[in-house]
């Protein structure tokens, strides 16, 4: 099979961390002692895609609280062929449009997006194609809502989007057969998890600064109570003997003294690697900076030790 790709743009997305993150992976991955992982913030699933490709897990379950990404999972795993149909209609209609009618054109399927919801055991292809169109052409391929869930983002100016890319979503479809994408927050993924699983948290990252948070790709928002709840969970599960790995933000890339995670995960091993952001509307922000991956094991791979700053917070 070719390399499958995240379907869709997503902020905080893992697709050009995964060279780093593969090497803290737990090595009963590799020994098969591992059959089942669980993500409970998929986003994007960068990381769940090059699991799915690298390794023989038995089991898969994926979870988020956008009910809309859950929905396009949903209908790419048991519905493709009519999603790329719907989409390939909106590709041709889009592209052939003078710039001013592309704006138009776009408008009005985000006002219908917003005009609507659907419920939670719903599969919607109409739902999908607009979800998906929508991040395709809008700014910067930037997925946000406001408070009243209503996507906000302004139309893009790319020149030739690709809206319907057919192959990936067919290879992707056979790749997640069989997942199990559930609508919820985090804590639904505890009962799947034992001590033969594999957890990674990819929650919405504490911003690094006032101005710099974003965290609104559903509208409820994470604050820094959420994160210690996380961190409870995370506790959680290591009392299930699952191997456990999360990312999050540095503070210290703005603020030396903050130790606001080594405080709420003391006891774990945390790791600095670097990462570029990659959706900033101000291009300065854009080159690299260093984030947290926190895991409840420690590795002692080679890659490790000689491309990351390995921080161990005290085990007592």
């Amino acid at each position: 099979m070719e390399l499958v790709k995240p379907f869709v743009k997503w902020a905080g997305g893992k697709g050009s961390l995964i060279p780093r993150l593969k090497n803290f992976y737990p090595f009963e991955l590799e020994n098969g002692t591992i059959n089942t992982y669980v993500e409970p913030f998929v986003g994007g699933g960068a990381v769940l895609i090059n699991i799915l490709q690298k390794y023989d897990v038995k089991e898969a379950y994926a979870f988020d609280i956008n009910i809309d990404l859950i929905n396009c999972y949903n209908v790419i795993k048991n519905n493709v062929e009519e999603l790329i149909k719907d989409l390939k209609v909106k590709e041709d209609e889009f592209l052939k449009l003078a710039n001013e009618d592309r704006q138009e054109y776009f408008y009005d399927i985000r006002k219908e997006y917003n005009s609507y919801r659907i419920a939670e055991n719903e599969l919607s292809i109409k739902r999908a194609g607009e979800f998906i169109f929508l991040n395709r052409t809008c700014f910067n391929g930037l997925y946000r809502v406001n408070k009243n869930g209503e996507f906000n983002v302004p139309c893009g100016k790319y020149k030739n989007p690709t809206i319907c890319d057919s192959a990936n979503l067919r290879n992707l479809s056979y790749l997640i057969r069989n997942v199990v994408f559930k609508y919820g927050d985090y804590k639904k993924s505890e009962k799947y998890v034992d001590e033969n699983t594999f957890v990674y948290f990819d929650p919405p990252y504490r911003p690094l600064s006032v101005t710099s948070g974003f965290t609104a790709y559903a509208k409820e928002d994470f604050n820094d109570e959420n994160q210690k709840e996380l961190a409870k969970y995370f506790r959680k599960l290591d009392e299930k003997d699952a191997k456990l790995m999360l990312s999050n933000s540095n503070p210290k890339n703005t603020n030396k003294d903050d130790d606001f995670f080594e405080d709420i995960y003391k006891g774990f091993y945390i790791n600095e690697i670097s990462a570029k952001r990659m959706i900033n509307a101000n291009s300065k922000g854009r080159g690299e900076i260093s984030e947290l991956l926190i895991t409840n094991y420690e590795e002692m791979n080679e890659c490790i030790l000689e491309n990351s700053t390995l921080k161990k917070v005290a085990l007592n």
